[in-house]
């Protein structure tokens, strides 16, 4: 096996019938490309070339090297075209884990334009709050949200996102509005669960807040829905509340003051990963990372 790329190098060398016209094609020294076929001679046993300063010559030994190691080397020659093909334009079905509200408020337009470019790709999608196990269930990627757990999986960064607070018109005529970071322990915040806390930034500065309110749970589109509902202020990436803004369903508190970032990672059982894995990867990371 060690020996298979110095066949590829011979077959250049016995088809060429001149170590000058093969190193050209090859790209490499013809010095270089000489030791090596000899280094072969050496590791087979027998000479496969009669060099003379004229010209080269198969042996016995080399013309029958020659007829079995062309077609294989032709055959690996095919396999790495199909496979650059493969690469252009992969296909199969692309099996990933993905949060049910970043899915289904945020990445459904971006997989929807990824699967115009990749119309060889076929889906399915497990929106689960679960994190699934890459290394027993049958997933090519899941993609995550915030901390990861140490572990040893693949992880790539592929979006951060600020998050920011917004009520409802209704809430703030009811409620009034928050001058300061401080007066949002006396509103009802809608937060995440075992989140009691809100740390906000201004520039060089930062707060921890302690909030409260009616409503804690673990699903970013309730806590949305609730705020468009009147129900309190949230603290949210600005994507998942975009069109919420536009129509005025939302408003923007405290526009100054930001939360901590939210990051999005890949994740995967190994480094070596298909085409069509890869390029969703990709996509997702040039379309989060540009938001």
């Amino acid at each position: 096996m060690s020996h298979l790329n110095d066949m590829a190098l011979f077959v250049e060398v016995a088809r060429a019938r001149s170590f000058r016209k093969a190193a050209e094609a090859l790209g490499m020294p013809n010095s270089t490309l000489s030791r090596r076929i000899s280094e072969l001679e050496k590791a087979i046993g027998l000479r496969l070339l009669h060099r003379t300063t004229r010209k080269i010559e198969l042996t016995e030994a080399g013309q029958l090297y020659y007829e079995r190691s062309k077609s294989i080397v032709d055959e690996a020659r095919l396999a790495h075209e199909q496979l650059g093909a493969m690469l252009e334009q992969p296909s199969g079905v692309l099996r990933v884990s993905l949060p049910v509200d970043l899915a289904t408020f945020y990445l459904t337009p971006i997989i929807g334009d990824f699967a115009r470019h990749y119309p060889g790709i076929t889906f399915e999608f497990d929106l689960s709050p679960r994190r699934v196990d890459l290394v027993a269930e049958p997933f090519d990627v899941a993609i995550r949200i915030g901390k990861l757990e140490d572990s040893s999986l693949i992880t790539r960064l592929i979006g951060r996102h600020p998050r920011h607070l917004y009520a409802s018109p209704g809430y703030i005529e009811a409620s009034g509005e928050p001058a300061t970071p401080a007066d949002l322990a006396k509103h009802e915040c809608i937060g995440m669960l075992r989140s009691p806390t809100w740390t906000l930034h201004q520039e060089v500065n930062k707060v921890d807040v302690s909030v409260r309110g009616r409503f804690t749970l673990n699903s970013v589109g309730m806590i949305r829905a609730l705020a468009v509902n009147d129900q309190g202020i949230a603290l949210l990436p600005e994507k998942i509340v975009a069109e919420d803004l536009a129509t005025g369903r939302l408003r923007p508190i405290l526009p100054e003051w930001q939360g901590s970032t939210v990051s999005i990672y890949a994740v995967t059982e190994t480094r070596l990963i298909p085409a069509k894995t890869q390029r969703f990867i990709e996509f997702l990371s040039s379309r989060l990372m540009e938001a």
